[in-house]
């Protein structure tokens, strides 16, 4: 039986940069080291992100500010919009308890304190239907993975596969197939997804044309594209992204 799919490409698609500033008005803790919280504001009408792995850029002043000019001078982070309303934005945020302004902030900051949000400035967009899915990430990438399930057809062939530390700190994803989980324990984050990807061979892809993410510390970028080049996927049709930098807090991933 010949297959009429025409197949699937990732687009890139500008989006009008704009800034906006909201208030936090609920906090949900997921599991621990995990909070889901909601941001809300007049300013977030027209809010828009078009692919599932956009990012956005929210700036976090030490206290009130006086002046638009004020909260983009404060320091900033880079996060995946997670659901949105006319007026409401929920983010999720991996909480390490380390030292920085964004996961602290997240984590403790009194309802009703107020942020700046930046962008997206623009969308890499999934155009057409891949064959099939093959999604991995640790907990920063938990957003972007909830966003591309939403996306699989039911039956697609797939994989959506999940570092975290140890079972309690799992948290529910809707997804049409069962989410594997491998937790590190003690180790360095992305250890144990790097030893999943390194095992790998050809005989272990999903299916044909696959769109394949995948993203966590820097240190899952080589095995994650040598796997691409084991498997015969194009880059084009792929997304591999360190979304953060074991030691550098400053680190954001590249569009």
């Amino acid at each position: 039986m010949s297959n009429t799919k025409s197949g699937f490409s990732i687009e890139r698609r500008g989006l009008d940069l704009r800034f906006r500033s909201v208030t936090l008005s609920a906090r949900e803790w997921l599991a621990p080291e995990f909070v889901r919280v909601r941001l809300t504001g007049s300013d977030l009408a027209g809010f828009e992100s078009l692919g599932a792995d956009d990012h956005m850029r929210l700036f976090f002043p030490a206290g009130p500010v006086g002046s638009v000019e004020e909260m983009r001078a404060a320091p900033s982070r880079e996060y995946t919009p997670l659901a949105w309303g006319s007026d409401w934005l929920d983010v999720e945020f991996a909480v390490h308890g380390d030292a920085g302004v964004a996961a602290p902030w997240a984590a403790n900051a009194p309802l009703g304190s107020s942020i700046g949000v930046g962008g997206p400035r623009g969308s890499a967009v999934i155009t057409g239907e891949p064959g099939s899915w093959f999604l991995v990430g640790d907990e920063t990438a938990i957003p972007a993975i909830r966003r591309f399930s939403a996306l699989i057809p039911a039956g697609a062939p797939a994989r959506i596969i999940v570092e975290t530390v140890s079972a309690e700190h799992e948290v529910d994803i809707d997804a049409p197939v069962e989410v594997e989980w491998r937790h590190r324990g003690d180790a360095p984050s992305g250890s144990a997804l790097i030893a999943l990807l390194e095992g790998l061979t050809h005989a272990d892809a999903v299916g044909a044309d696959s769109f394949v993410f995948i993203a966590a510390e820097q240190s899952v970028v080589k095995p994650g594209r040598a796997l691409l080049e084991r498997w015969g996927i194009d880059t084009g049709k792929a997304v591999v992204k360190g979304y953060w930098k074991r030691g550098e807090a400053e680190y954001h991933a590249p569009h």
